[in-house]
C-alpha cells in the first residue's frame, strides 16, 4: 500500500499550496524539497526579498526627494545597506517559518533532498548526507519551478556578473549597473539600485520594454523611468562581457546587426527570462513528455503522459507567477479529490512593483486587435483624480478594454501609485463576466486612487465625470 495519497516535488507557491489543499481534502501528503528552506525561489530569492527591498528603497528616496515639500523637514538620509538586507532578511525568515507552521498544521511531511520520479508511484530522494530513499505515492505532483535563464557565453558569478538572486544581495551600491533584459525582474532591481544611487542602463533586445504588457503602459512607463533617470538602450543585444579589468565591459550591437560599441559597468545584471526547472527530476527516464520549450506537456487536468504523474506553476506552459501556480496547486488537488478544478486563464493579474507601479489582467489592446475583436476603450488619468492630486501622485492613468456589442471588460491596464493593489476589483468583475456598465455604476469610496477605475469604465461609455 502506498504510504501517501500525493508526493509534491517543491515547495514554492505552487507546491506548498497544492500540498495544504490536498491535506484539506483528507489526503496524506509529502512535500519534497532541496533546499535547506521552504518557500521555493518566490520565499526565498524572488518575489518576497525584492518586494522588501523595493519597499526600503522607496521609503529612502521619499526622505530624500519628497518630505521636504510636504513641510517634513529631515536631515539627508544616510544609507546603511547591511541593515536594510537585514530588514530583507527578516521578512524572508518570517515567510518561511509561515509555511512551516503550515505544513505542521496541515500534518504534512516534509522530505529533505532531490526529488527523482521512478514512474508511476515511486518518488526517490536523495539527501543531502548521500542516502536515498524510495517514497511510495498514488500520485505525484512536479512543482519545481523555474531557474534563471542564461545568456550564451556570460558566465554569471553572482558576485558581479548576477542573476536576480545575486542582485537582491549585493554587498556594495554599484556605481553603474547594466540590466540585460526591459521585463519585470530587470526594471524591479534596477528601480531598488537606482533609488540607492546607482546609475542604470537597460539594454533590451526587442524595440519595447515590458513585452507582452500593453503597449501604451509600456511607452509611458519607459518616460517616467527616463525621467527618473534609467538609460535604456532597446533593439540591442549583449554579445559578451569582458570581466578580467577593474570594471565590467559589456559588449553591445543593434538587434538587427551593425557596428558594436562598449559599455562600462561595475554589475552587470541578467534578467532575459526563466526557464523551466526539470533538472535531475528523471523526467525523461520516466517517460515524461516535454514540449519544444523544455516545459512538461499536461492534459487540462494537469496530468502528465505518465499516469499518476502531474505539473504545476513554471514548469508548464503560462505565465510564470506565483499565484498562477497556486491557482493551479488548488485545481489539481481538487481534481485529485474527484472535484472540479479549474483554473481561469483569461483572468490572472500581472504586476510590476516599481513607482509607479503597472497592473494589467485580461487582453492588451496589440491582442484584441490581432484577435479581430472589435472592443471600446475608456482611460483616465491620475492627474484628474483628486486623491492623486492631493498625494502629489497623478503619474499614470487607468484604462478599460471592453466588447464593442457586449460592454463585457476584456482587459484592464493601470500605471500609477497602488496599481497592484487596485487590479483585483476588475478581476473580480471579469470573473463574473461584468460589463464597464457594471462597474461604472458602483459606488467607489471618495477620496480613493480606486476612483480612477470607475472613471475609465464610464469613459468607456464617454461619460467620465472628472474629465
Amino acid at each position: 500500500m502506498a504510504a501517501y495519497d500525493l508526493v509534491v516535488i517543491g515547495t514554492g507557491p505552487g507546491g506548498y499550496v497544492c500540498a495544504i489543499r490536498a491535506a484539506q481534502l483528507g489526503m496524506k501528503v509529502a512535500v519534497v524539497e532541496k533546499n535547506a528552506t521552504l518557500g521555493g525561489t518566490c520565499l526565498n530569492i524572488g518575489c518576497m526579498p525584492s518586494k522588501a527591498l523595493l519597499h526600503a528603497s522607496e521609503m529612502f528616496e521619499e526622505a530624500a526627494h519628497s518630505f521636504a515639500k510636504m513641510g517634513v523637514s529631515v536631515p539627508a538620509p544616510k544609507l546603511d545597506l547591511p541593515a536594510m538586507m537585514n530588514f530583507k532578511q527578516q521578512g524572508i525568515d518570517g515567510n518561511v517559518k509561515g509555511v512551516e507552521f503550515l505544513m505542521k498544521k496541515n500534518k504534512i511531511d516534509v522530505i529533505t533532498g532531490n526529488g527523482r520520479i521512478l514512474g508511476t508511484g515511486k518518488v526517490e530522494v536523495s539527501g543531502k548526507d548521500g542516502k536515498t530513499q524510495t517514497v511510495e505515492t498514488k500520485n505525484i505532483v512536479i512543482a519545481t519551478g523555474s531557474d534563471v535563464a542564461q545568456l550564451k557565453g556570460i558566465q554569471i558569478d553572482e558576485k558581479r556578473i548576477v542573476s536576480s538572486t545575486g542582485a537582491l544581495s549585493l554587498e556594495k551600491v554599484p556605481g553603474k549597473l547594466l540590466i540585460v533584459g526591459a521585463g519585470v525582474i530587470g526594471l524591479e532591481l534596477g528601480s531598488v539600485w537606482h533609488r540607492l544611487g546607482t546609475q542604470v542602463t537597460v539594454v533590451e533586445f526587442l524595440d519595447r520594454i515590458l513585452p507582452g504588457m500593453d503597449g501604451e503602459v509600456a511607452r509611458q512607463f519607459q518616460r517616467l523611468l527616463e525621467k527618473q533617470g534609467f538609460a535604456f538602450r532597446l533593439g540591442t543585444k549583449v554579445t559578451a562581457v569582458e570581466a578580467s579589468g577593474k570594471t565590467l565591459v559589456a559588449q553591445i550591437e543593434p538587434a538587427a546587426g551593425g557596428a558594436s560599441e562598449k559599455l562600462e559597468a561595475d554589475v552587470v545584471l541578467v534578467a532575459i527570462g526563466r526557464v523551466p526547472y526539470t533538472d535531475g527530476l528523471g523526467l525523461k527516464e520516466a517517460g515524461v513528455a516535454l514540449d519544444k520549450r523544455g516545459r512538461v506537456q499536461i492534459d487540462q487536468h494537469f496530468a502528465t503522459n505518465v499516469k499518476g504523474v502531474y505539473a504545476i506553476g513554471d514548469v508548464i506552459a503560462g505565465p510564470m507567477l506565483a499565484h498562477k501556480a497556486e491557482d493551479e496547486g488548488v485545481a489539481v488537488a481538487e481534481i485529485l479529490a474527484g472535484q472540479a478544478g479549474h483554473v481561469n486563464y483569461d483572468v490572472i493579474p500581472a504586476v510590476v512593483y516599481t513607482t509607479p507601479e503597472v497592473s494589467s489582467v485580461g487582453k492588451t489592446e496589440e491582442e484584441l486587435k490581432e484577435a479581430g475583436v472589435a472592443y471600446t476603450s475608456g482611460k483616465f488619468p491620475f492627474t484628474a483624480n483628486g486623491r492623486s492630486k492631493v498625494n502629489q501622485t497623478t503619474d499614470g492613468f487607468a484604462k478599460i478594454l471592453a466588447d464593442a456589442k457586449t460592454d463585457r471588460v476584456l482587459g484592464v491596464h493601470i500605471i500609477g501609485r497602488e496599481a497592484g493593489e487596485m487590479i483585483h476589483e476588475a478581476a473580480v468583475l471579469m470573473e463574473f463576466g461584468g460589463s464597464a456598465e457594471d462597474l461604472a455604476r458602483t459606488c467607489h469610496a471618495h477620496p480613493t486612487r480606486s476612483e480612477a477605475v470607475k472613471e475609465a469604465a464610464l469613459a468607456v461609455g464617454k461619460r467620465a465625470i472628472h474629465m
